[in-house]
């Protein structure tokens, strides 16, 4: 039999064990935690020869208390850091959420990001929270919206449906980025502004093609010739609990919740993160940069 003696100290066990994963969750893993997560491989369709060491980044949502320019400016430090060929950024640097002792404005997340150095540059995408953040995009159901002007004016370019080509040592490849595929939000609908055949359709040669896709289900739909496709969105499930992620969104379930995903021999990668959405907490999917080490 359970004495009143044994419950009252469970109980307090339980209890202090709870406030301990409520801390580790809402202050500790977002706040303090920053994995660099390395991936080293050729990716297919790659020219021989090509070395490319890139550095990605997504998902900030740049909000106080929960993730300040403080933090965003350490992340962006520790970036630099690693000396990387090219910067690549994901989206989601406004945040949606409810929960917060104050704003940030957009233009000062990206005069930070205008810190960013890296040989070959820094490139851009808009993510969904970017469009929903912007009150006259969503009203006219036009942009660009008001962070790919930030971002454009600290000389940071936003491949809204756009393809670049570059050279490293001589030897030229593509990065070409699309918009999200949930700009606009609507009574029960929601609308993209990404086209992915008009931008893959402004590459003229057979180069490496890298594309930067903000939500992972635009992989579902990537054609072959693409070498790898690069995503934010989902935070790595934000909350996972040994290993299982309760919620992700993406129409495709779990299926490209994290990592680096190989599927009929197209590559993705599909970065954990930075920041919190909905809910002002991490737990078990510490936050990222990703260093990319090609050919």
């Amino acid at each position: 039999m359970i004495t009143r003696r044994t419950f009252i100290k469970s109980f307090g066990a339980m209890t202090a064990a709870g406030l301990g994963m409520a801390t580790y969750g809402v202050v500790i893993e977002p706040g303090f935690l920053l994995n660099t997560t390395a991936y080293a491989f050729t990716p297919p369709n790659w020219t021989p020869g090509l070395k490319l060491r890139a550095a990605v980044i997504a998902d900030p949502h740049v909000v106080e208390p929960w993730f300040p320019l403080t933090r965003w400016r350490s992340v962006i430090n520790a970036v630099n850091a690693l000396e990387p060929d090219i910067i690549f950024m994901l989206g989601d640097y406004v945040s949606g959420l409810k929960f917060r002792s104050g704003t940030v404005p957009i233009g000062e997340t990206a005069k930070i990001a205008g810190l960013l150095r890296a040989k070959l540059g820094v490139y851009s995408i808009n993510g969904n929270h970017d469009w929903w953040g912007d009150k006259n995009a969503q009203r006219t159901r036009q942009g660009p919206p008001e962070a790919q002007r930030a971002f454009e004016d600290n000389g940071i370019p936003v491949l809204s449906n756009r393809a670049l080509r570059l050279n490293k040592d001589g030897i030229p490849f593509w990065v070409t980025g699309t918009d999200s595929l949930v700009a606009f939000r609507g009574r029960n609908m929601l609308v993209g502004m990404a086209d992915l055949d008009g931008t893959l359709a402004q590459v003229t040669d057979a180069a490496p093609i890298i594309h930067l896709a903000h939500e992972p289900d635009m992989f579902a739909n990537m054609p072959s010739h693409v070498s790898l496709t690069l995503s934010g969105h989902t935070h790595g499930g934000q909350i996972r609990i040994a290993g299982y992620a309760p919620y992700i969104p993406s129409a495709y379930g779990r299926k490209y919740t994290y990592g680096h995903i190989i599927e009929d021999g197209c590559h993705l990668i599909v970065s954990g993160g930075l920041g919190v959405s909905d809910l002002p907490i991490r737990f078990g999917a510490p936050p990222e940069i990703n260093l990319l080490e090609l050919g």
